[in-house]
């Protein structure tokens, strides 16, 4: 099996990046992966304390030692989450054909990247499939089948292959209009459980900054479906540091080696249901619904899926 690349992005969380690495490196094929490692730079009047934290985070990655190389980029000024990953996905992507990407807030399966290169070689000539993504957060259990497809991008661990990312559009005016033009608008809001448009609208006003809204805006508009898996092979770092997570609900993660198959690339409707149930604060990990009481906790949490990137 070939191995694809992996790409991290880490600025001033060290405990995160030191967690995420630790867990990546439990990965069988880990010692003969390629990883990136993109450092964002301090942000103008930053406190001498995430100075400090920004230090000791590109201390820690230059010392990474686990796998077949460590390429680490430290950049000067600070592009923010959304430049940092558009720039360095394309970069990397264009060198190698695939890529794996992390961020700093997650931790992984031993099987993530088994997970992620089985399925990059599997599925690679299927042009309905956009992006292999690693989080469950919504349809986990044996109701539900090993893979299943949904027209929701994934960005808490995820893959995808030059083909499809050079799609990449970075305007969201465009992208908007080309939404409503194609009529996709529900489609693009989970199918109306969640408010993908108007997420996308702050984009183009400037109130947000996120990557990922308008790759979910690309993959709808071009009619592609990412793989999910059950479970999990990613979990979000529970963190007081992560301004989004302080009231994570962790999901079920894969904790033994899995048998991959083949799946079709066509929607589930009981695994949309259950998608359905969870962007709307609804329904827990399994897709059963919840009580109303219940559901705050999981409200930040599905909310924090795409509005971490505020």
């Amino acid at each position: 099996m070939n191995l694809a690349p992996i790409v991290l992005f880490t600025y001033n969380r060290p405990f995160h990046t030191q967690q995420v690495l630790d867990s990546l490196a439990q990965n069988i094929e880990a010692k003969d992966s390629l990883l990136y490692i993109f450092c964002d730079g301090a942000k103008e009047n930053a406190s001498a304390a995430d100075l400090e934290k920004i230090k000791k985070t590109r201390e820690i990655v230059n010392s990474e030692k686990r796998f077949k190389e460590v390429i680490v980029t430290e950049q000067i000024k600070n592009k923010g989450l959304a430049g940092s990953v558009i720039d360095g996905v394309t970069e990397v992507v264009n060198k190698h054909s695939n890529v794996i990407v992390l961020e700093d807030d997650l931790v992984l399966s031993p099987y993530f990247l088994l997970h992620m290169n089985d399925s990059l070689t599997r599925y690679e000539k299927d042009p309905k499939i956009c992006q292999i993504g690693a989080c469950n957060f919504f349809a986990c259990g044996p109701k539900y089948p090993d893979v299943f497809f949904l027209a929701m991008s994934e960005c808490w661990g995820w893959a995808t292959w030059k083909n499809r990312w050079e799609h990449f559009n970075p305007n969201a005016q465009q992208l908007l209009e080309k939404l409503q033009e194609k009529n996709l608008i529900q489609r693009f809001n989970a199918y109306g459980s969640y408010d993908m448009e108007g997420m996308l609208k702050d984009q183009i006003l400037g109130k947000v900054s996120s990557w990922a809204i308008r790759w979910q805006a690309v993959c709808v508009i071009n009619g592609w479906l990412t793989l999910y898996p059950n479970p999990a092979y990613t979990n979000h770092i529970e963190s007081k540091e992560a301004t989004h997570a302080n009231d994570n609900v962790v999901p079920p993660m894969q904790q033994t080696k899995p048998v991959f198959k083949t799946f079709v690339a066509e929607e589930n409707a009981a695994v949309i249901e259950a998608m359905k149930l969870g962007y709307a604060h609804l329904g827990d990990h399994y897709g059963n619904p919840i009580e109303i009481k219940s559901s705050n906790k999981l409200k930040k949490f599905f909310n924090s899926v795409f509005n971490k990137y505020k």
